[in-house]
Order: structure tokens, then sequence, then C-alpha cells
């Protein structure tokens, strides 16, 4: 490959990354609370892993990553949060979520390789952010708040009842979305 058409594809890749990273915080503005009362209300579903699922699968894990992360970094420059932990667990969510459905991907080029990354990324979001929510999130809210810190009880019971069953459904949803996305979408990614 010579030196132009490495310029013109690294070029490609980076505008296609950018714009996925863009719709991708449009995305997480779409959002809804689940219907169940011992779910936390802030914890509410979007789809905006969606374009970093696709630029995981286009390009590579690490592509997919970085829209998560362009993602997140639009989300606090745009809203102004003062509060960057929901966005560093957003963060966590996606990239645990994205990162196996690209690998499977990468493997083997099927939708049988997608549902399996789909089924490993959601149990992997569903127990990595249990684990980050119980060790570092929960805590680090009560501490940037000013809270009192939560009893082991309740940060277990959080975590259990609200955080655990919350991303075990958004996984389900995200990846029954994507998977319909990806059946329609599934020739021209094959292309690239």
């Amino acid at each position: 490959m010579n030196s132009s058409s490495a310029q013109t594809s690294n070029l490609y890749r980076l505008i296609v990354i950018s714009i996925m990273g863009t719709i991708s915080v449009l995305l997480m503005f779409l959002n809804f609370p689940l219907p169940f009362p011992f779910i936390p209300a802030y914890l509410r579903i979007d789809v905006s892993d969606i374009p970093a699922l696709i630029a995981g699968i286009i390009f590579s894990p690490v592509a997919g990553v970085v829209v998560v992360a362009i993602k997140n970094i639009l989300y606090v420059l745009v809203t102004g949060i003062s509060d960057p932990i929901g966005a560093l667990a957003n963060f966590f969510a996606g990239m645990f979520y994205v990162v196996p459905v690209s690998f499977m991907y990468m493997k083997s080029r099927s939708m049988k390789s997608v549902l399996i990354g789909l089924g490993i990324g959601t149990l992997l979001m569903t127990i990595g952010l249990s684990l980050l929510n119980y060790i570092l999130f929960i805590p680090a809210y009560s501490w940037f708040m000013g809270w009192e810190e939560m009893s082991e009880s309740v940060k277990r019971s959080t975590v259990l009842v609200g955080i655990l069953p919350f991303n075990l459904i958004k996984g389900m949803i995200v990846g029954v979305v994507f998977a319909l996305i990806f059946t329609k979408l599934k020739n021209w990614i094959q292309k690239k």
C-alpha cells in the first residue's frame, strides 16, 4: 500500500470514528428508565453503544473503545456535568460490551460470532459494572457528593437489586437492537 492510500485509509477511519462518536453522544440523550420499581430511576437505558459496536466490527476493538471514549468526553462537555463518575462508569460499561463483540467478529465474520460476542459482552458488562460499582463508583459518589459512606449491606443490595439487573437488561436490549441493525448492514460491513 502506498503512502497516499494509507493516508486516505487513516483519514477515512478517523472520520468514521469521529462521526460514530458524535452519533453515540446524541443517542445518549434518547434514554428511558426501566419500569421496575427496584431499579433506581437514574439508571436509564440508551442505545448509544451501537455506533461503537459498528466501528468495532468495521475496524477493530480499539476503534470501538475510542468511539465510547469520544461519546463520554462529548457528553461531559455538552452537559457540563460536574460529576465525571457517571461518564467514567458509562465508559467502562461500553468498553466491557464493545470489545468482546468486535473481538469475536474479527475472529469469525459471522452473525453467530456477533451473537456470541453480544452474550459475552452482556455478561462482562453486568459482572464488571457490578464489581466496579461496589468497589469504586458507589464509594466515589458518596465521597464526591459529601454523603455518609454507605454500609456494606446497602452497597451490596444496590448492586444486586439495581445495578446488576439493569446492566443485564440493558445488554439484552442493546444486543437485540444491534443484531437487527447488523442483519441490515451485514453486506456493507463485510465490504469494509
